[in-house]
């Protein structure tokens, strides 16, 4: 088992690419943690430096006690699993897991018992004697996942394993892979773009944009508290709704948020954090579930009303996705499944005030 730690990592490519810049991390010992962000974020960058498979231009690396930067890759007791599985064509099941051991000299009795072993909590050992064309891509990810577990690594790499598999078999691999890290107790870092992976998979997620580190917290502690514009659109879905050139107003002793077109109430509990911009634009944020029907409003939030015109609906079952539009500003709501709102007319909704978030206009930081 082992920690793992990013020390002001830098990745440059040629003509000034910066990939990585400064990254800072520190994954605790049996961890999860997710690397999410979008396409060239610079996320599987970091992964491969980890691996050894990139070469750091600049930092530190740590794996447990010993810093790894000109480790070889194979000695660096990590396991990784690629987005494509990498498995061996001609090699059967049983010989793709047992490939690494076999590099290592481990003596073939061992490597026997733990493929075996392995494959039977995979749920794949009658599998073993297949070769790759002849399994499904759920069943090539877990031939994947086992080859890394029989190795035994410290720490367990995954660069998006999952994005090659159908909308059913992601939902069940995200719940397999979650169940073998709580088995394993062993170190896991995750990198995938999908910030639904991020959030029900990772005790800590590292949000990057750019080659830079956003955030860096808990699923809960992103979702609610955002550091700034960036991770506060990114982690939801759908996504935060955003009003620029909104401003912080006060009349007849109440704080609001004037968009332009309707204003929102302000949260007593935040005057003293928001009074010091009172008077400046912000950048108002309300994520889709706090806006709800006026007619089927939960008890326990601060509401603020308005009404808006109904421009697309889409019936989930347990929810309506509605999409809004008010004087050309459009947004979006998660309404109550049971909420009458018709394509073309006006509905009531209103607006948790407990639950928005507002951001500094210049620098998209959040206000707290």
């Amino acid at each position: 088992m082992a920690s793992v730690s990013f020390k002001h990592v830098y990745k440059r490519f040629a003509g000034d690419v910066v990939a990585v810049k400064d990254l800072n991390i520190e994954v605790a010992d049996k961890e999860f943690l997710v690397l999410v962000g979008p396409s060239g974020c610079g996320k599987s960058t970091s992964l491969r430096m980890l691996a050894g498979l990139e070469e750091i231009s600049e930092g530190e690396i740590w794996i447990g006690d010993r810093i790894v930067n000109n480790v070889a890759p194979k000695d660096r007791d990590i396991a990784m699993v690629f987005q494509s599985y990498a498995l061996y064509p001609h090699m059967t099941v049983y010989e793709n897991m047992a490939f690494g051991l076999r590099l290592r000299h481990t003596p073939k009795t061992v490597i026997d018992q733990r493929v075996k072993e392995v494959a039977k909590s995979l749920g794949i050992e009658q599998l073993l004697d297949r070769k790759p064309r002849q399994l499904s891509g759920g069943q090539r990810q877990r031939v994947a996942v086992g080859r890394a577990i029989v190795r035994e690594p410290a720490v367990f790499l995954m660069d998006e394993p999952l994005s090659n598999l159908d909308a059913k078999l992601r939902v069940e691999a995200r719940a397999f892979i979650s169940r073998l890290h709580q088995r394993l107790g062993t170190t896991f870092i995750y990198v995938t773009h999908d910030q639904v992976e991020a959030m029900t998979m990772g005790t800590r997620i590292a949000v990057m944009n750019a080659g830079e580190l956003q955030q860096i917290d808990t699923p809960p502690a992103l979702y609610e508290h955002p550091a700034n514009v960036f991770v506060a659109g990114f982690i939801g879905s759908p996504a935060m709704n955003f009003f620029e050139n909104a401003r912080l107003v006060e009349q007849d002793g109440k704080m609001m948020v004037d968009t332009g077109v309707f204003r929102i109430l302000v949260a007593p509990s935040r005057y003293d954090i928001y009074r010091p911009y009172l008077g400046q634009e912000v950048i108002l944020g309300i994520r889709p579930e706090n806006i709800h029907d006026a007619h089927f409003t939960p008890p326990a939030i601060q509401p603020s009303p308005l009404a808006a015109n109904v421009d697309v609906v889409e019936q989930m079952g347990h929810e309506k996705i509605v999409y809004l539009e008010e004087g050309g500003k459009n947004f979006v709501a998660r309404l109550d499944p049971r909420t009458d709102a018709v394509v073309g007319q006006r509905i009531d909704v209103v607006v948790d005030v407990n639950s928005m978030h507002l951001f500094d206009k210049k620098t998209e930081k959040a206000l707290q």
